[in-house]
């Protein structure tokens, strides 16, 4: 099977994650939550590295159970801290519980954070290659950084918005392979 150039071949949980995940559409509250959290926490490292301690994250952030995460304190900051199975970043810790707050206010304000998402882009997903970022994931970006999460500039938040299936950017022939493989 041809895949995207980008997905290394050799790294089992890449290959499943590109066949399986990146770039279907998947509104789910939780999943939108989860990608949110690990797509944060990839500012400047590779998204490969944070899919490799995915499993971990899960196992820190209490399964990304929000209603947990938004009530972690110093105590839960230093264990994470000390968890050689994520990224120990202190600013990207505290932020990832602030951001945690602001999704959770966001879903009381929209009804679900799909809704928030669905009021910029209407419902239509976006088929585009070699891009960064996008018009699309600027003006998120400046929304979710004027409510004060931090971590979600215009590039992670494309990222984000592929991990999640709005883009969807598979290369042509990887796109091709794939359709050709289900018929």
């Amino acid at each position: 099977m041809v895949r995207c150039k980008w997905c290394n071949l050799k790294n089992d949980i890449y290959v499943e994650y590109h066949d399986n995940e990146w770039g279907i559409l998947n509104l789910d509250e939780q999943y939108l939550y989860e990608m949110l959290i690990l797509e944060s926490f990839q500012a400047g490292l590779s998204w490969e590295c944070i899919l490799n301690k995915r499993e971990n994250f899960k196992k820190a952030y209490d399964n990304f159970d929000i209603d947990k995460v938004i009530l972690y304190n110093d105590e839960k900051i230093n264990e994470l801290m000390l968890n050689k199975g994520i990224i120990r970043n202190k600013n990207k810790i505290i932020y990832s519980i602030k951001n945690s707050i602001i999704f959770k206010e966001i879903q009381k304000e929209f009804g679900s954070f799909k809704n928030y998402l669905e009021s910029f882009t209407k419902g239509i997903i976006f088929y585009e290659n070699n891009f960064v970022k996008s018009s699309l994931s600027d003006e998120i970006s400046f929304d979710l950084t004027k409510r004060g999460m931090k971590y979600v500039g215009s590039v992670i938040i494309y990222s984000y918005l592929q991990a999640i299936g709005i883009i969807n950017s598979h290369d042509e022939i990887c796109e091709l392979n794939k359709k050709n493989l289900t018929n």
